[in-house]
């Protein structure tokens, strides 16, 4: 039994597919499938019900998946302690990002740490919450921004900025010329939202509830962008971040319209493991999007 072999059952577990599973360990689905057969002839049990569309874990196979991740938690420890012992800026540093956060916050974020700590370069990892908490578990990365909240045992958060929400909708459409919007407006319009899944959907249905009622008219995508692009194209209205709506990422086809108070908003935090032993490391992360935020620099817990 290696450490890889349990890095395999692991993404297979969380994938419920080989081949996606294959693509997340870097490695070819057969190579990756014969890793596994090899793990159950040496455990002599089943791991996984091999279906036609998906892959399912068998109840013993569950057991043993929560211990892998315990296992590779710990030994991504060792990495870090002998990492510590060394500079604490100095290394490869694995940071992960929401899906609607790291497209507007990475792209200023990387020039401005290799600044701070031009010795720490960033690996990066985009995906959804779930994922990255569970990333975070296994050691696969070293911190992660997200959305609070995110409470998850043996992770601390601290807070980094608020961010508040818009109304976006079409250029001809009526609404683009008001000052605000009430989000109780929006129940009456065709919604372009995210997928299930990303948190940014559930603050959004949060904030609005009328989106939620089961007849209400919503179509469904996986990017922000998309969403943005359907907007442009009159197919409906949305919310989005409002780092999404900088002059940067403007389309002339897209009006960006102000909540009335009390705005709607998400905080951004940065997370990472309790044991993880490079601060510094964390200090210069938090550091740096201040610095490209120009905002000044709070340091403060949010669990």
């Amino acid at each position: 039994m290696t450490l890889n072999e349990l890095r395999y059952i692991v993404a297979v577990a969380q994938e419920k597919n080989f081949g996606r599973a294959a693509q997340r360990c870097f490695i070819s689905q057969p190579a990756l499938s014969v890793a596994i057969q090899k793990l159950e002839e040496e455990l002599k049990t089943q791991l996984f019900e091999r279906g036609k569309s998906e892959i399912t874990v068998t109840p013993v196979g569950e057991r043993i998946v929560e211990q892998a991740h315990k296992v590779l938690e710990e030994a991504a420890r060792i990495r870090d302690i002998a990492q510590a012992g060394r500079n604490q800026l100095a290394g490869l540093f694995r940071l992960g990002a929401i899906y609607t956060v790291a497209p507007y916050l990475l792209p200023d974020l990387v020039p401005a740490l290799n600044a701070l700590a031009p010795d720490m370069p960033l690996e990066i990892e985009e995906n959804i919450t779930e994922q990255l908490e569970a990333a975070l578990k296994t050691g696969r990365i070293d911190a992660a921004i997200i959305a609070l909240p995110f409470q998850p045992p043996g992770i601390a958060t601290e807070f980094l900025y608020e961010e508040p929400f818009q109304v976006v909708v079409p250029q001809r459409h009526p609404w683009a010329k008001r000052k605000t919007i009430d989000p109780s407006e929006l129940a009456g319009e065709h919604a372009i939202l995210l997928n299930v899944g990303h948190c940014f959907r559930d603050q959004v249905l949060e904030s609005c509830p009328e989106l939620n009622r089961g007849d209400a008219p919503v179509t469904r995508t996986n990017s922000l962008e998309t969403i943005r692009n359907m907007v442009a194209s009159g197919l409906g209205i949305s919310v989005l971040p409002r780092d999404a709506l900088t002059p940067k990422y403007h389309s002339r086809l897209v009006v960006p319209v102000a909540f009335a108070k009390p705005v709607p908003s998400r905080r951004i935090a940065l997370a990472y493991r309790k044991s993880f032993p490079r601060p510094a490391a964390i200090a210069a992360i938090r550091e740096g999007v201040a610095t490209c935020r120009g905002t000044k620099l709070k340091v403060r817990s949010a669990a």
